[in-house]
């Protein structure tokens, strides 16, 4: 544990009146920020400056006795509230005392406000960190309010009767208006093909999220949503060799990880049986020893579980290590809270484990590192080889490739391998991408709609923007900047940000460091993926710390296939029911006929709709949460 003076972990809230000068409500305001008392039950702020104000909830974790919010310049022309952590805020402030700036506390939030005043809305692009964060400039009545680059903390918002409602969670944004939240069919369709919905939809009409590296900037009576990180990746104009690279990565964990450890409270980390989690913990035993160290799994009830490779990775490299256990009946019966938490539907499996490991986590610790991140920077996933050789497959005559398809469209189950197959055949690059993402047909999903509603193309037009960055990417690395912006943000690192903040536990991702995700999006193919060996290099720095019996190890989920493999098997519990009860709220808006079709053919075992099953079930307990 390693002492600075960084800020804390919050949730953060507020409302302006875009064309109007008039006062904003306060009792709105601390009624927006008291949804949010499990992101920050020590502490509790506010700001008003006519037209706008500010909200604010604090769990601290650096600087214990200081850090409250909202924070303003000594002159009280730039006032902010912040949700995150700034890594290199040290150097900033050297840089901008250079300037003239004159700092009054030791804070990361204060380097943000004299950043701003020295750079403006730029300042976000020297930061390294992890925040959401809102900026009211007063001398210009200008309010920013930005999500940053890697998208680990998120931003909501709302637009309506000439006010923009934002907040770190959907709570404060719902809370600001009286009328009931609606479907957003369009959402709910991306949902339901993709197991995620993407920014800026959510799945509330009328609710939006900031996408990563995005901002919104109100002045003049106008909103309008900007793209403040456009970092474009190069290859290296002389590529590394393989020993290079490996001490440059090495040398990128290192630092990455030591900045991750920064708090003057307890850290832990949550540990799998796999490389990730393990080469984290080797290099957090550089910065400290006797770690807690935490896994979630489902024991002899499950073949494929990892509480033994993790158990063994803890006594290897000597963190404290605690174990977690579930099972189906205690699944099932959690899933109406944890959606609760979620805001939103997510339709992996994992979500469960994770809450009930942070819950655990939160007796000892205020902060947890993850090991996210190596799978999607380094092509860790069976669909990165497809993606890796697809260039090879497209090579071959149009009549082999349709022979193929046709063969494999055939086959008994095995629909993974089916829509592999289609996405290898498409020529366009951003369609080809979503294809690989989609876990069902196009027709399949916008066939489950009443009257038509909700049939969308897919993820290809909010993906637009974001061509521009993959210009000069090869293949793989292209598809990966669309995971690092869009199912890595608004999944995995939505999903882990608020089951941790909803037992007021920080999660840290320190492989999602800046530093290191632009190194890797230089890097070409052959690093990532060699032959049939994924990873590779993320694999040979695994070597510089990992013992063999860690990296001999196959790969494995953080307990998140035991939902597929309960699919897989009868289709039976709790969470079919929902999908045979003719009162599920989900057929206001959607078909029973084809979902008892998809659940038939499923338990016929004729096609293997698990996926597809489970997100409806995901849909249903969200609607009984919001409706409740």
């Amino acid at each position: 544990m390693l002492g600075s003076s960084l800020q804390n972990m919050c949730g953060i809230c507020g409302q302006i009146k875009i064309a109007s000068d008039e006062s904003v409500d306060q009792e709105t305001i601390r009624r927006m920020s008291q949804t949010m008392f499990h992101r920050g039950p020590d502490d509790v702020g506010s700001f008003f400056d006519r037209s706008l104000g500010f909200g604010f909830r604090r769990l601290s974790i650096i600087d214990l006795g200081g850090g409250h919010q909202p924070m303003s310049d000594a002159e009280r022309s730039v006032w902010i509230v912040f949700n995150g952590e700034i890594y290199n805020y040290k150097e900033l402030r050297s840089e901008l005392e250079g300037y003239g700036h004159q700092f009054r506390t030791n804070s990361d939030t204060e380097v943000i406000i004299h950043g701003y005043k020295q750079w403006g809305t730029d300042v976000f692009n020297h930061l390294n960190g992890m925040f959401g964060v809102a900026i009211w400039d007063v001398k210009r009545r200008r309010l920013v309010v930005a999500r940053d680059a890697m998208g680990i903390k998120l931003i909501y918002y709302k637009l309506a009767n000439g006010k923009l409602s934002f907040g770190s969670e959907i709570r404060p944004v719902l809370a600001a208006e009286d009328s009931r939240p609606e479907v957003d069919p369009t959402a709910l369709n991306l949902f339901l093909r993709f197991r995620y919905t993407p920014s800026p939809l959510t799945i509330f009409r009328g609710v939006r999220k900031l996408a990563p590296g995005t901002m919104l900037v109100v002045e003049n009576g106008t909103c309008r949503e900007e793209r403040w990180y456009n970092f474009k990746p190069e290859p290296f104009a002389k590529p590394p060799t393989d020993q290079e690279a490996t001490e440059q990565l090495f040398e990128l964990y290192r630092a990455a990880v030591k900045r991750h450890l920064l708090a003057d409270v307890p850290v832990g980390i949550l540990l799998s049986g796999g490389l990730d989690s393990g080469l984290l913990l080797a290099l957090m035993n550089e910065q400290g020893h006797d770690w807690h160290s935490y896994t979630i799994g489902y024991g002899q009830d499950y073949a494929d579980d990892e509480l033994v490779d993790a158990a063994e990775t803890a006594s290897l490299l000597g963190s404290r290590h605690t174990q977690i256990r579930l099972d189906q009946a205690e699944f099932e019966k959690s899933l109406p809270d944890i959606v609760r938490f979620l805001e939103e539907p997510v339709a992996a499996s994992s979500i469960v484990p994770m809450y009930f490991v942070c819950r655990r986590a939160r007796q000892d610790v205020k902060v947890a590192l993850i090991g996210q991140g190596p799978d999607e920077l380094f092509g860790g996933y069976k669909r990165h080889l497809g993606v890796r050789y697809g260039n090879y497959w497209r090579s071959l005559p149009k009549s082999v490739q349709s022979l193929a398809a046709s063969v494999v469209s055939r086959l008994p189950r095995n629909e993974t391998l089916k829509r592999g197959v289609q996405s290898l055949c498409v020529d366009d690059r951003l369609t080809r991408y979503q294809d690989v993402f989609s876990i069902v047909p196009e027709k399949t999903v916008n066939g489950l709609f009443r009257d038509g509603e909700g049939q969308v193309t897919g993820l290809v037009d909010y993906w637009q923007s974001l061509v521009p960055q993959m210009e000069k990417m090869d293949e793989i690395g292209g598809f990966q900047l669309l995971e690092i912006r869009s199912s890595l943000p608004d999944e995995l690192l939505m999903y882990a940000d608020k089951l941790s903040m909803a037992h007021s536990l920080e999660g840290r991702v320190p492989y999602l460091d800046r530093t290191v995700v632009e190194y890797t999006q230089r890097l070409d193919a052959g690093f990532k993926i060699r032959g049939s060996e994924r990873k590779w290099l993320h694999r040979r720095v695994c070597e510089k710390f990992l013992p063999p019996a860690i990296l001999k190890r196959k790969k494995r989920g953080f307990a998140v296939n035991v939902v597929d493999d309960w699919f897989n098997s009868t289709a039976t519990g709790k969470m079919t029911d929902l999908l045979q009860d003719k009162s599920s709220l989900m057929f206001s808006v959607l078909n029973p006929e084809p979902v008892k079709t998809l659940l038939a053919e499923h338990q016929s075992r004729r096609h293997d709709n698990h996926k597809l099953l489970f997100s409806l079930v995901m849909f249903e307990q969200w609607l009984r949460a919001a409706r409740s």
